[in-house]
């Protein structure tokens, strides 16, 4: 079973409420995703405490029904 775009975006935006996720379905079937994700939170933090802090927000999904996630973190910029 895949997730929808929407899913995933509103997971994040629960454990990340600043953050700005821009969705992208990379093989057109719902089950390869890319997902960019601006926050502040992420402003001090390595890419892996960033990555992290993402997977965290997805919660049980990461690695069972969501098995191909490629993200990319950043901060906003000022």
């Amino acid at each position: 079973m895949a997730m929808e775009a929407s899913e995933i975006e509103k997971l994040i935006r629960q454990g990340l409420p600043d953050a700005q996720v821009v969705m992208r379905d990379l093989a057109g079937d719902n089950n390869h995703w890319h997902a960019t994700v601006v926050s502040e939170s992420f402003r001090g933090k390595s890419r892996v405490q960033q990555h992290q802090m993402v997977y965290k927000a997805i919660g049980e999904p990461m690695g069972g029904v969501l098995h191909a996630l490629a993200l990319q973190t950043e901060v906003p910029k000022t």
